[in-house]
């Protein structure tokens, strides 16, 4: 096993891990949880095969639906997530998204402020919105799309320079 497997399986078991027993029992206002393990599907390494990415991510949302007893919301907002990944690499970093994948942790840009944003908000409206399913309750869902976005993409940030000043 080379290191980039023995960074993501570490990644991958820490962050359901912390989800697990942490994030899913924050519950801000009533309303807002965050979300931070999706960070290992939007940190995930792009040379790696496809089809074993969207395996991890399903067995990922699996194992929160299991201890959250949510019924595959978990799952499909992070397939959704792996599956809409690369558009929105191509969208955030443009075509040469491979380079800048190396280095993506290494400093704050605008790059990663879309990149992360879009993937956290795409994640959240397919998780909240099946997990409510009701348009009856449109400015519920908004709000807590909103409001579990926001509290998400902050504590993204800060791991990530937790993740970055640890590798100085």
């Amino acid at each position: 096993m080379n290191n980039t497997t023995i960074l993501n399986t570490v990644r991958f078991i820490v962050l359901v891990f912390f989800q697990v027993t942490v994030f899913n029992n924050i519950h801000l206002f009533g309303f807002i949880t965050p979300y931070p393990y999706i960070l290992f599907i939007l940190l995930y390494p792009l040379n790696t095969n496809r089809h074993l990415f969207l395996i991890l991510s399903f067995v990922m949302g699996l194992i929160l639906d299991i201890f959250n007893n949510s019924g595959g919301v978990h799952t499909t907002a992070c397939v959704t997530l792996a599956f809409v990944r690369e558009s929105l690499l191509k969208m955030s970093f443009g075509y040469s998204y491979e380079y800048h994948m190396l280095r993506i942790t290494d400093k704050l840009s605008s790059e990663l402020v879309t990149y992360f944003v879009s993937g956290v908000l795409i994640h959240h409206t397919v998780l909240i919105a099946l997990e409510v399913f009701n348009l009856d309750f449109i400015i519920e869902i908004v709000i807590r799309i909103v409001a579990s976005s926001l509290f998400t993409i902050i504590l993204l940030f800060l791991i990530t320079g937790l993740i970055r000043s640890s590798k100085k």
